[in-house]
């Protein structure tokens, strides 16, 4: 499968989520922390090319409410998003999981347990 990347940001609830499935079903990964190590260009459009950009882009979370409304109403197509995304990575819907060529948006049990043929219950670990 190739290696297990969780893209986000340490605070975030659904990363944590994903993090403790992952550690409960024993699946090894790394973590890496859009405020700590951003996010570049490369990686971006490579998602973009396989995850619609309005998927990708978080508008229910704090930073997309932060910005200025003129600056929402700007993002209307896939490069707009970008610019956007790599100016500030906090606007990435979280988490983002790399597992080998695939890439999934958010955090759902079953999706994980599909992805890494396991069963969809956090276990006695994660609890």
């Amino acid at each position: 499968m190739g290696e297990v990347v969780v893209f986000g940001i340490e605070t975030c609830d659904q990363v944590r989520k994903a993090r403790a499935w992952l550690r409960a079903h024993e699946i090894a990964f790394r973590f890496h922390d859009f405020r700590k190590d951003g996010l570049d260009a490369q990686r971006l459009s490579a998602w973009l090319g396989r995850v619609p950009w309005d998927s990708l882009l978080n508008r229910r979370g704090l930073a997309w409410r932060k910005l200025d409304p003129q600056r929402r109403a700007a993002i209307t197509d896939q490069t707009s998003a970008a610019e956007l995304m790599l100016s500030d990575p906090t606007l990435v819907k979280r988490p983002v999981l790399q597992a080998g060529d695939r890439i999934i948006v958010g955090f759902s049990e079953p999706l994980y347990a599909g992805v890494f043929g396991t069963t969809a219950d956090t276990g006695p670990a994660a609890r």
